[in-house]
């Protein structure tokens, strides 16, 4: 498949943010641990998914925009996809880069944080939102840039579960099944809005802002007595088939989430094996 890039000469603003909407439909539940009692939930949320990258890699995230079209829309769920860099450091980025906001509104630049999730970018992303964001979302989801979602999955994953409180993902180490003693990996990960809001003016989550990001996000929900409502999606979110050990598994139906696709060939080894382009129809405009 080919994609043609064309991109035009703008000046970008200090910050920038854009977001598409596309909303999914729930097709299976999730497996779940809670100390809690689950209350009802209301019958529709919305998801801010965002993907942490970098500015020069145009390529991966036309290609992802390709694996998740607009308009996707259902009664039960509404999600936004976007995407997270700091700043921009060379002169043809601040070149292109707002082409691509012209084009897909679907960016967010994120003021003086360093680019790398391990050193404060994370604690960046989630205390700006409250101030950045037009309105609040149910859920905010930080994910990779090297996961392949099952976007309907994740949200019936996500429809039954609590509003407030809520600490999802994969539980890490990839033995575990207690995500009260340990913390959700990296990968993608979600935290209800109340939390978002908690990290944007506690003095716990400013204080340490260094180090591994999934770790010390568990480590401020930990100390701060917060996030009790925690869910392990396992086995529906997992690594590449042989990536990575315990942490994955053959690639399965129910998916939610499947990480550290590297290569080429490990993208299209799933996309076949969830027959992306199944909608597609016969038209005598192309041979396929």
């Amino acid at each position: 498949m080919k994609l043609l890039h064309l991109f035009l000469l703008f000046t970008l603003p200090p910050i920038i943010l854009l977001l598409p909407l596309f909303t999914l439909t729930s097709l299976h539940h999730p497996s779940s641990t809670t100390t809690t009692t689950l209350l009802q939930t209301q019958d529709h949320f919305s998801l801010l998914i965002s993907i942490f990258t970098l500015p020069d890699h145009y390529s991966h995230r036309h290609f992802l925009r390709l694996l998740y079209p607009t308009p996707f829309s259902s009664p039960s769920s509404t999600i936004h996809l976007n995407f997270i860099f700091c700043n921009l450091s060379k002169p043809d980025q601040h070149l292109l880069i707002p082409l691509e906001i012209l084009r897909h509104n679907d960016i967010i630049i994120l003021n003086n944080c360093t680019e790398n999730m391990n050193s404060g970018k994370t604690y960046t992303f989630f205390s700006s939102l409250p101030h950045i964001l037009p309105h609040p979302y149910d859920y905010i989801m930080k994910a990779d840039d090297d996961v392949f979602f099952q976007l309907p999955n994740l949200a019936a994953s996500l429809l039954p579960l609590p509003r407030r409180d809520l600490y999802y993902g994969f539980v890490i180490p990839c033995t575990s099944k207690d995500p009260f003693k340990d913390y959700m990996s990296g990968m993608g990960y979600v935290l209800s809005w109340d939390l978002v809001e908690w990290i944007s003016v506690s003095e716990i989550p400013a204080g340490e802002v260094v180090g591994p990001e999934d770790k010390l996000v568990g480590k401020w929900l930990k100390v701060g007595g917060k996030g009790k409502n925690r869910y392990s999606e396992k086995p529906g979110m997992y690594d590449y088939p042989g990536s990575n050990g315990k942490c994955s598994h053959e690639l399965i139906p129910a998916t939610v989430a499947v990480h550290r696709l590297k290569r080429r060939e490990q993208w299209l080894h799933v996309l076949s094996f969830f027959n992306v382009t199944t909608q597609l129809q016969p038209s005598k405009l192309y041979h396929l």
